[in-house]
């Protein structure tokens, strides 16, 4: 079976129509659509979502279930989301695919580093794991610009015309419609920058996950759960106690070669800071997504 997950933005053609032009088998699909943005964005967003619902399912008699992402801007849940999803696509033993072309970037990355990163781990079924991207084939931003200097042309004939209709409504349209399109051409189809979570810029991490051997696990769920530790030592006395070992040089050793794998020189997905004599250890930005990405599977 071949089920596509596609993120819902603002667009329609695109998550549809290359899959019925290119006669693509589509068995189910998985919407999902974002709930951030003002009211009229997410009613817009929801409006979408039903109408392709509906065609997935009368063009491509596809079975068709719908997601709420509660946060398009937050990239860790997005990944985390986008992970188990697939998941448990394969897991069913389905391919994959998953369609990049609408939502914001936060999402459309969340997603396509969260197939790249099982297409590592999951070297089986590598082959069964798609992204995808469909352009536009045109844009409708300058063709609503266009369309509103006609406007704005026709109101002024009107309000200047010996005939013309003396009406404040035509000045009032005339200001909003010359306002907005000076907008457009200053700054193009958006405005500001918003703020998210007291920043105006959302890393978006690049994920490389590689197979993580049974102690490497241990080491990244120990410091998930406890967070940073002030050295690879306290580290490894923690895990010792965990799991009923005496804390020797062996065993102190063999957490701190580990480490040195998980480490910036290895996989990435441990952060050291020398302090002192010492080193900080904690989980990088990768090594968190891990941890959550991969908890639920190990009842953790």
């Amino acid at each position: 079976m071949q089920t596509h997950i596609v993120p819902v933005g603002f667009d329609y053609d695109r998550l549809i129509a290359p899959l019925v032009r290119d006669q693509i088998d589509v068995d189910s699909v998985i919407l999902l659509e974002g709930a951030v943005g003002s009211e009229a964005n997410v009613e817009y967003s929801r409006h979408l979502s039903k109408k392709l619902e509906t065609d997935f399912k009368n063009l491509l008699g596809a079975q068709t279930e719908r997601f709420v992402l509660e946060d398009v801007y937050d990239y860790d849940d997005a990944f985390e989301q986008a992970y188990e999803l697939i998941t448990a696509e394969l897991d069913s033993g389905n391919e994959v695919w998953v369609n990049v072309a609408a939502m914001p970037r936060t999402v459309s990355f969340a997603f396509a580093n969260a197939a790249h990163s099982l297409m590592v781990e999951r070297q089986e079924d590598r082959e069964g794991i798609h992204t995808y991207y469909t352009a536009p084939e045109k844009y409708l931003e300058t063709e609503l610009a266009e369309e509103l200097r006609e406007q704005i042309a026709l109101l002024e004939d009107l309000s200047t015309d010996e005939d013309g209709l003396e009406d404040d409504r035509i000045e009032s349209r005339l200001e909003s419609a010359r306002d907005l399109l000076d907008e457009f051409d200053e700054r193009g189809t958006t405005i500001g920058a918003k703020e998210i979570d007291g920043k105006h810029i959302v890393e978006l991490p690049v994920a490389s996950f590689s197979n993580v051997k049974p102690f490497e696990e241990l080491i990244l769920y120990k410091l998930g759960e406890d967070g940073e530790f002030d050295s690879v030592s306290e580290l490894a006395e923690s895990l010792a106690r965990e799991l009923n070992e005496e804390y020797t040089d062996s065993f102190r050793s063999k957490v701190i070669y580990n480490v040195d794998r998980l480490g910036p020189g290895g996989k990435g997905y441990i952060e050291r800071e020398e302090h002192g004599k010492s080193y900080r250890t904690r989980l990088s930005r990768i090594g968190e997504l891990w941890v959550r990405a991969h908890s639920d599977d190990t009842g953790k």
